[in-house]
C-alpha cells in the first residue's frame, strides 16, 4: 500500500488556510474533499489532525495522502509574447529604480494604466511577464496609481511580500510623499485637508464629492479622507509646487482635495477643468503659456520597512519631463526632498 507522503511548505509561501494551500497545488481537489480528509486525519501538519480552515506557513510540514504530492504546484503559465508590446516591457525594466528578491520599484510614466479596463489594452498589469527576471511567476501589484499620475510603483516578487505590503499599504503602514503644481496658493501655506469623499454620476462618468466631516452620515456613502500638505514654493498667486501626503487612499482623493481648497492639480481636467486659465485667482487647472496640459501629479516618495529584513527602506523617484519643464519655467529646483521630509511643521485644519 502506497503510504502518504510529506511536503514542506515553501518558504515564498504566505500564511494562509490549510484548504487553500491545498487548491493551489492540486486545483481540481474539491472543498468538499478536502473537508472529508481533514475530519479523517488524512491531512496532518506537523503530525497533529487540522481542521480546513487552520493555518499554516513556511517551514511546517503537511502529510497528505498518496498522489497527491505528486501534483506539482500551479504556476502562472507565460503569457504570449503579444500580451504587452516589448517596447512597453523595455520601457518599464528602464525605469526600475531598486530590485531584489522581494522587491521591484519603478518610476511609472504618466499616461500609462496600471491595469486594465473598458478598451483599455496597453497597462503594467499585462507587461509584468517582462518583468519576472530570474523568478518563475509574475511580479504581483500591491497598490495602484491613476493613469496620469506619475511615480513609484512597488512590485511585490514573492507571495509572502505581496502578502506583507498589501497589509501595510492597507494599516497605512506606508508613507507615501507626492510632488504637485497647482493652480493659485493654498492658503495656509500648510494644512490638513479632513473634507470626506464619496462617488457620484452615472456609471462610467462618475466623480468624487466632498462634504465637511461633520456631515458624513448624511451622505450614503461618503468615507473619511485626510491630506496633508505644505506649499514648498510658489509663482506669486499663480502657481505653487505643493507636497501632499494622502492618510487615507480614497479615489481621486489628492486630486479632488486641492480642487476643493481651490488650487486644482495642474492638468486635472476632471476636477480643475482644463477649459479655465488660472490667471492667480485660485481656479482653473490649465495654466496656460509654456505649462503642459498633462496631470502634474507625481509620486514622489515612499517610505516603509521591507517585507522580508522589517529594516526600514525609503525611495524617490525624478519629475517626468512634463513637471520638470514646469518647474524650470518657475524657478523650483527639484532639490526639495531634503526641505519637506519630515514633515514636522505646524498645520492647520482644512476645513
Amino acid at each position: 500500500m502506497t503510504k502518504a507522503e510529506l511536503i514542506t511548505i515553501e518558504e515564498d509561501q504566505p500564511e494562509q488556510r490549510i484548504d487553500r494551500w491545498l487548491r493551489r497545488r492540486c486545483p481540481e481537489l474539491a472543498q468538499g474533499r478536502i473537508e472529508k480528509m481533514c475530519r479523517k486525519g488524512e491531512i496532518r501538519v506537523d503530525g497533529k489532525r487540522v481542521k480546513a480552515s487552520t493555518r499554516v506557513g513556511p517551514g511546517q510540514v503537511v502529510r497528505v495522502p498518496p498522489g497527491i504530492s505528486d501534483l506539482q504546484p500551479k504556476r502562472i503559465r507565460a503569457a504570449p509574447q503579444q500580451s504587452a508590446p516589448s517596447d512597453l516591457v523595455d520601457e518599464l525594466r528602464s525605469r526600475i529604480i531598486f530590485k531584489d528578491e522581494d522587491l521591484i520599484v519603478l518610476n511609472k510614466p504618466a499616461g500609462l494604466a496600471v491595469q486594465g479596463g473598458t478598451g483599455q489594452k496597453v497597462h503594467i498589469a499585462a507587461a509584468l511577464p517582462g518583468l519576472r527576471f530570474e523568478r518563475a511567476d509574475d511580479p504581483h501589484l500591491v497598490h495602484r496609481l491613476d493613469r496620469d499620475t506619475s511615480g513609484l510603483l512597488l512590485l511585490a516578487r514573492t507571495p509572502v511580500a505581496a502578502e506583507t505590503l498589501g497589509r501595510k499599504f492597507s494599516t497605512r503602514d506606508v508613507t507615501k510623499m507626492y510632488f504637485a503644481a497647482v493652480a493659485g496658493r493654498p492658503n495656509p501655506s500648510a494644512g490638513r485637508i479632513r473634507y470626506a469623499v464619496f462617488k457620484s454620476g452615472p456609471r462610467g462618468h462618475e466623480r468624487m464629492q466632498v462634504v465637511p466631516p461633520d456631515e458624513v452620515k448624511a451622505h450614503s456613502g461618503a468615507k473619511h479622507a485626510h491630506t496633508d500638505y505644505r506649499v514648498v514654493d510658489q509663482a506669486g498667486n499663480r502657481a505653487a509646487w505643493v507636497a501632499l501626503w494622502p492618510r487615507t487612499g480614497r479615489t481621486h482623493q489628492l486630486r479632488v482635495h486641492m480642487a476643493a481648497i481651490g488650487c486644482p492639480i495642474a492638468g486635472d481636467g476632471k476636477y480643475g477643468s482644463r477649459s479655465q486659465v488660472n490667471l492667480g485667482d485660485g481656479w482653473g487647472a490649465a495654466l496656460g503659456g509654456g505649462v503642459s496640459r498633462k496631470l502634474h501629479l507625481h509620486a514622489a516618495n515612499l517610505s516603509l520597512t521591507h517585507p522580508k529584513s522589517g529594516a526600514p527602506i525609503e525611495f524617490s523617484a525624478p519629475l517626468p519631463e512634463h513637471m520638470s519643464r514646469t518647474w524650470e519655467m518657475f524657478g523650483w529646483s527639484e532639490d526639495g526632498f531634503s526641505e519637506v521630509l519630515p514633515n514636522p511643521w505646524t498645520v492647520s485644519e482644512v476645513p
